[in-house]
């Protein structure tokens, strides 16, 4: 085993963690995660990291909280072990959406978890589609994001009938990627015209902007919490005249009742990937899951060789 580089693995996705670890040829860092009768945690790492190169897993699965305290012990372990860099890898960044003051007298805790990161020691971090790319300016120490598109596209050309697709953007702000993502698969554009009237959450979707009529409909987006957003949406397509519709997104965090939601609409495939685990309550036959190992064990080699992150897309 190098003795350059380390995989360490917190307790919310071990299985995303193994498949990296498979990717890179290494084992999987040991350590032990003690849970007190006070609920404090502690964490001991079991390797001689003296001056290497550390990569700790975690992503924002539930118990969210816990998970990222578990995080923040975990990097300031790791320092204290004399560690020379570590980088946190952060599939789900922890309170993604919370990344702007949209009313009076809140936290932007996007902005507070990029902090706790740095005071924690992290010298550099590594994520994937991140809500809103204001987040990489919260940080003082780098910040690698990768984007699942290439493998949502690549799934996506295997589904019979894609050749005359449209890409759709669920709303005005998700139109730059969605139109990334139809440039990558060679596809048209629209965007769901969504308004808001009156002082609450619920944006209503109005118009459409482009042509889905006797097409396939493709709905992309960032993440799936409870599922209200991709049911309106369907409506909205239904009534233009999409003739099938297929929604693909990057983190299943799916809240309450979301799989059973979306297994009864009327949508043809669900496809996402596992940046967040998936237990089998969550899963619904109309479910694809996507691996994203081998592309974040690409980009840990290239962090750790000094090469260019950019140029895996």
């Amino acid at each position: 085993m190098r003795n350059d580089i380390f995989v360490f693995s917190g307790r919310s996705h071990t299985e995303l963690a193994d498949g990296i670890c498979a990717e890179l040829g290494l084992s999987l860092g040991r350590a032990d995660v003690i849970r007190f009768s006070n609920e404090n945690l502690m964490v001991q790492v079991k390797e001689n990291v003296r001056e290497a190169d550390v990569f700790v897993i975690q992503t924002s699965a539930p118990p969210v909280n816990e998970h990222l305290v578990e995080m923040l012990i975990f990097i300031d372990a790791l320092k204290r072990a004399s560690a020379r860099r570590v980088t946190a890898v952060l599939p789900y960044f922890p309170y993604v959406r919370s990344d702007k003051k949209d009313r009076p007298r809140i936290s932007i805790t996007a902005r507070l978890v990029a902090d706790l990161l740095e005071a924690a020691g992290a010298d550099r971090v590594l994520t994937m589609d991140l809500h809103s790319p204001q987040i990489g300016g919260f940080f003082k120490i780098p910040l690698d994001q990768l984007t699942a598109q290439p493998i949502l596209a690549s799934h996506l050309q295997t589904i019979p009938g894609m050749q005359d697709a449209v890409v759709v953007a669920t709303d005005a702000g998700g139109a730059k990627d969605a139109g990334k993502f139809a440039a990558r698969l060679g596809l048209d554009l629209a965007i769901i015209d969504k308004r808001r009237y009156a002082d609450d959450e619920r944006a209503r979707a109005e118009n459409l902007i482009g042509d889905v009529d006797g097409r396939t409909a493709v709905m992309i987006d960032d993440e799936v919490a409870s599922g209200g957003t991709l049911l309106e949406a369907c409506a909205t397509l239904r009534k233009f005249g999409a003739e099938r519709i297929v929604a693909t997104a990057t983190h299943p965090v799916f809240t309450g009742r979301a799989p059973e939601r979306l297994a009864s609409a009327p949508l043809e495939r669900v496809v996402v990937t596992d940046t967040i685990p998936l237990p089998v309550h969550k899963r619904f036959e109309s479910l694809d899951v996507l691996p994203v190992a081998s592309l974040f064990a690409s980009a840990i080699n290239r962090i750790h060789d000094g090469r260019s992150v950019s140029a895996l897309f």
